[in-house]
């Protein structure tokens, strides 16, 4: 199964409660930090789960900076 990937500049300091998000629902995606200083993440997302993926962004979006590269 292909991984979908995509990249956002998001809250530095909203990071690891991001991880935390995802990790909570289990499967969505995997972020992965490629500039903390920058707050530069990537989303692996599996192909079956963008819509929830995408649900999540949408909704995290509302509180904190969570723009797509």
């Amino acid at each position: 199964m292909k991984t979908v990937h995509k990249e956002y500049i998001v809250d530095k300091t909203k990071i690891g409660f991001i991880r935390f998000i995802l990790e909570a629902h289990e499967g969505v995606a995997i972020a992965t930090t490629l500039d903390s200083q920058k707050g530069h993440i990537r989303l692996a997302i599996a192909p079956d789960r963008m819509e929830s993926a995408q649900m999540i962004v949408e909704d995290l979006k509302k509180d904190f900076l969570f723009n797509e590269v």
